[in-house]
């Protein structure tokens, strides 16, 4: 495996805060934190799963298309 494929992993393993909030959406929470509502505790959370989503889609996919790929080339094989 490259180095990069190393890099990559760790980096995916690794558990930091993220903060995946655009500018308008942080003033809105933050007012509205201010004004001692909740409306934006789980905020970034939400914006963060809905982001990922399309990643771990993709990640499915090519499991699946690289697993039936193998499984044609052996069969040629045979």
């Amino acid at each position: 495996m490259k180095k990069t494929n190393y890099i990559v992993i760790i980096l995916l393993l690794l558990n930091l805060k993220i903060s995946a909030q655009c500018a308008m959406c942080k003033a809105a929470v933050e007012a509205n934190l201010k004004e001692g509502g909740n409306a934006g505790a789980g905020l970034n959370e939400g914006i963060l799963y809905l982001m990922a989503t399309p990643y771990v889609a993709m990640l499915i996919f090519g499991v699946l298309y690289y697993f039936q790929k193998k499984r044609k080339q052996t069969r040629k094989t045979l």
